[in-house]
């Protein structure tokens, strides 16, 4: 059971509470203060011991009387309210001489006794009830109280003139094409009249879309920086409440506060959150999402395009987009954000590594020829860990063996080191590992091997890192049938020299059988089906994910799709069985260097093959 940890503001509201307890309690204290050694005695006795003169000093309060003897002990009685003392004692013979031998106070408490009765019993539980509704409404002002705002917009409002330093183009590697048609955009911000002169209206949306970590919200962050305007962000999910009509209300409250601050930039992330096609999910017309995005279609409507607000949205799903949003007049501007090539990678590194020392032999572009695929959040992601893995080394520097590790930890998972296997199956994960490397080396379209290792990372065993040595917008047939054989390198290794088979190979052989059916269905690559693309995929919209797909062919098309399939698989298995047959001596001697240095870098790779190479010309 968790501990229990009181926390700042309970401690405040207990301490307050024991302050005014104290406090009355102090003020009962000194209406009824406590008498110690005072003895109770009657009238007849109090009068018996002032006659006797053994009475010092009286004090007469209201109806009590107390007197103090001459030895210092304290006696009291009471009278009647209805006759005083000096009456009292003349009623029993007590002479004026008698009087005068002791001192004599009379205090009237009851005015003073009222108006502490009434601070007491008539203010102060009205002071401490407005205490506790203070204490309480301070506690929920920031729950509770916000029901009244759900309409209200959530967008973080940001000025330029309180970031510092602002971000700006320069600081965005790569993506020169995306820059150039946002130029657009901040040239209209701050010279409008030099497009309105000519009759030119510039888009009221601007659509950025491109795969995650490419750059859309940095890209939407420098052109609020350059345009110096006002910067309202807000994330599609954010429109949306449990309660109907919310949505819609956020979507006028953020443009009415955009349109008080011209010019303005309202930049909405993650678009496809509220702007799915309508229509396709559960709830119909009256879904709360639907009813947002209509109001978002008519607040794009709603301005002119010339008043200098500019709406910018990123998403990295346009295919799901309502049409509505994309016609001329409201998101009429795409700019599509791709993967950086291997120039923009070093571009994208140079800013990332700005504030890192790094040693004077590192090649950010070795780096980026190293990690094709990645975008700039990945390789941002890729310094911080380099970064990282230097300052546990106690290092001053980063070094590029520390970014060359990082590659594999942000690919591949952090190193499993208590990942503790047998020699067995230590022997069976080098056999594999090294009929993949020399499968892949023996085909000419298989990207070059990098790296082969048997330590543990992330999910994997082991693995074999193969990077291409130019960025690849195109695979061809040729290729794909070498990359299937490739995957099945492993599976076909354990089966030539182990005579069995393990469940280590189940990833590869489901990456193969993908392969081999888009290479079916998708691409239209096999010569004995025929250029055609194979089953429609649905999607139901308000999941967000594939559900179904539809067979657009019949049972004979789908008996020879996995005909074909079998023949690919089964095909390339041959292949790269063959490989292994002619290369028996390299996998073995890769698969012993394994064992003994667990991991082989692609030079030693390469020389243990180029040494296997010259003593079979010298034994021939």
């Amino acid at each position: 059971m968790e501990k229990f940890k009181p926390t700042k503001n309970l401690i405040t509201n207990i301490l307050w509470f024991l302050v005014i307890f104290l406090i009355i309690s102090a003020i009962f204290s000194l209406l009824n203060p406590i008498n110690y050694q005072q003895t109770q005695v009657s009238l007849d006795e109090l009068v018996e011991k002032i006659k006797t003169e053994q009475v010092k000093q009286i004090i007469i309060k209201d109806n009590k009387i107390t007197a103090t003897l001459k030895d210092n002990s304290q006696i009291f009685t009471f009278k009647e309210p209805t006759i005083s003392f000096i009456q009292l004692l003349d009623n029993f013979g007590v002479e004026p001489e008698q009087i005068n031998k002791f001192s004599l106070t009379i205090k009237n408490t009851e005015s003073q006794s009222f108006w502490l009765y009434f601070l007491i019993f008539g203010i102060l539980p009205f002071i401490f009830i407005f205490i506790l509704f203070w204490l309480f409404s301070k506690r929920i002002r920031g729950t509770g109280m916000e029901i009244f705002k759900f309409g209200e917009s959530r967008a973080r409002e940001i000025r330029p003139e309180k970031i510092h330093p602002r971000i700006l183009f320069k600081d965005v590697a790569n993506l020169k094409e995306a820059k150039e048609e946002l130029t657009e955009i901040v040239e209209f911000l701050k010279n409008p009249k030099k497009f309105i002169k000519l009759g030119a209206k510039i888009p009221k949306g601007v659509l950025l879309t491109g795969p995650p970590g490419c750059g859309k919200t940095l890209l939407a962050r420098a052109t609020a920086g350059e345009a110096s305007v006002p910067f309202f962000h807000i994330s599609g999910s954010e429109f949306v409440e449990m309660f109907v009509g919310v949505g819609a209300s956020r979507v006028r409250s953020l443009f009415a506060k955009a349109k008080k601050n011209l010019p303005a930039i309202i930049f909405i992330d993650e678009l496809d959150a509220v702007g799915r096609t309508r229509g396709a999910g559960l709830g119909g017309s009256h879904d709360e999402r639907e009813q947002t995005l209509n109001q978002i279609l008519v607040e794009l409507d709603g301005f002119e395009p010339n008043i200098g607000l500019i709406v910018l949205a990123a998403t990295n799903r346009p295919d799901i987009l309502d049409p509505a949003l994309l016609r001329p007049g409201r998101f009429d501007r795409k700019i599509v954000l791709d993967l950086p090539d291997i120039n923009g990678r070093e571009q994208i590194l140079k800013i990332h590594s700005k504030d890192k020392p790094l040693e004077k032999n590192v090649s950010l572009r070795d780096i980026a020829e190293r990690t094709p695929g990645f975008s700039g959040a990945d390789l941002a992601n890729l310094m911080n860990e380099a970064a990282i893995k230097a300052a546990k080394a106690n290092k001053k520097q980063i070094s590029q063996q520390d970014i060359l590790d990082s590659i594999e930890k942000v690919i591949l998972g952090p190193e499993r080191k208590s990942y503790l296997i047998s020699e067995e199956e230590k022997k069976i994960i080098a056999f594999h590992e090294a009929g993949h490397a020399i499968v892949s080396h023996n085909l000419p379209h298989c990207d070059p091997v990098r790296k082969i290792s048997i330590i543990a990372r992330g999910q994997a065993a082991g693995y074999t890192l193969k990077m291409p040595e130019k960025d690849k917008y195109l695979h061809s047939r040729q290729e794909i049938l070498d990359n299937i054989a490739s995957l099945l390198g492993g599976y076909a290794s354990e089966k030539t020299f182990l005579k069995d088979v393990t469940t280590g190979a189940a990833n590869d052989l489901k990456q193969a059988t993908e392969l081999a059916k888009k290479f079916v269905c998708q691409y239209g690559m096999s010569e004995k089906i025929g250029p055609r693309t194979f089953g429609k995929t649905q999607e139901l919209i308000f999941l967000g994910k594939e559900i179904t797909e539809e067979k657009d062919y019949s049972p004979e098309t789908a008996r020879l799709i996995d005909n074909e399939i079998n023949k690919i698989i089964n095909d390339n298995f041959k292949r790269a069985q063959e490989i292994l047959k002619k290369n028996k001596k390299a996998v073995k001697e890769i698969t012993k260097q394994l064992l003994k240095k667990e991991t082989l870098e692609r030079s030693e790779f390469l020389e243990i093959l180029q040494k296997i190479k010259n003593n079979d010309k010298t034994n021939s």
